[in-house]
């Protein structure tokens, strides 16, 4: 585990291939890693009947556990072989339901009525910003929700990679309607100041 005093080295500075989250999660360093299950996703678990859900880029996986355990039928995946070990690790019970598996290409068992975002697109350089939104909107249905965590910054370096909200909404608005925004409160410090809680629904 790095310290302060011995940062970790990294061979890999790509973070659209697994080698970049592996080597991290390796060494423990996880500055993303919010050791538990945000409130607003808990809010919206309590208030949304269960569906099918996938969790592209889970990480640790903690909403694994809780989604499941509330009742939903969720799937989570990873490409990095180290985060879907890790995130079995974590979930117990729960350790089938995480996948190893890149989210461009993964078709999941049956239709799906929830994808949560969690840091997955400001996990991967901003040209792939295009093909993540196209690869939801052919994962879900009309009616279906695309909701989570959108951080919303202007520092070019990264990850997190941040965005603009016109451009977010400029590449969702032609597949979703944003249906529902709210403050998060329990951001960790990467993230604080500079998220919202976002429900989007697919268009039909």
């Amino acid at each position: 585990m790095s310290t302060p005093d011995s940062p970790p080295k990294f061979a890999s500075r790509d973070p659209s291939h697994p080698d970049f989250w592996s080597e991290r999660f390796e060494q423990e360093f996880m500055p993303w890693d919010n050791g538990g299950v945000p409130l607003a996703l808990q809010q919206y678990v309590n208030r949304s009947k269960p569906v099918s859900t996938l969790i592209p880029g889970c990480g640790a996986g903690y909403e694994v556990a809780y989604l499941a355990q509330a009742g939903w039928d969720v799937t989570a995946i990873d490409f990095s072989r180290a985060a879907v070990i890790a995130a079995r690790a974590v979930l117990g019970k729960w350790s089938e339901r995480v996948l190893q598996a890149d989210f461009f290409a993964y078709t999941p068992q049956q239709p799906l009525g929830f994808i949560y975002e969690r840091a997955f697109l400001c996990a991967l350089p901003p040209a792939r910003r295009v093909a993540i939104v196209s690869r939801w909107a052919e994962l879900l249905p009309a009616g279906a929700t695309l909701a989570g965590f959108f951080f919303f910054d202007d520092a070019p370096k990264g990850p997190p990679f941040g965005i603009g909200r016109a451009e977010l909404e400029r590449l969702l608005r032609a597949d979703f309607e944003l249906v529902d925004e709210r403050d998060v409160t329990d951001s960790i410090a990467v993230f604080a100041g500079k998220e919202r809680w976002m429900e989007w629904r697919r268009r039909g």
